[in-house]
């Protein structure tokens, strides 16, 4: 029944940040949206709307609720790290046992936990 995911929905505490986060540093690109009666945006990983934010709302005190992460496929290994350590943004890199897919995992500027997987062919 389930055929891919759609999207996922975000809290942004600082509007301003998260967009850095997400647009700056990740790489996503902020697209259409339809008028929804509240403030926020839809950030798109190519024509695919994959992140929908909030701005009007306060985050909830358990950042993470019952979702633990949201996971992205992500090219570039080396260059997007290269732009985390140029900003000093906070990671954990890992390489996958068996299957050798580099993960990195961080925080946006609002708690939310979220991963980025490269394939195993991809250098440092």
């Amino acid at each position: 029944m389930i055929v891919g995911m759609n999207h996922f929905t975000a809290i942004a505490e600082d509007k301003e940040k998260t967009l850095d986060f997400y647009v700056g540093l990740l790489g996503l690109s902020v697209g259409p949206r339809p008028d929804l009666g509240f403030d926020g945006a839809w950030l798109y990983a190519g024509t695919q709307a994959v992140l929908h934010l909030f701005f009007d709302r306060p985050p909830p005190a358990q950042r993470a609720g019952v979702i633990d992460h949201m996971a992205f496929s992500a090219t570039g290994l080396k260059q997007v790290k290269a732009r985390f350590d140029e900003r000093g943004w906070k990671y954990d890199l890992r390489r996958q046992a068996g299957a050798g897919t580099w993960q990195l995992f961080t925080y946006d500027p609002s708690g939310a936990k979220v991963e980025l997987d490269f394939d195993a062919s991809e250098t440092l």
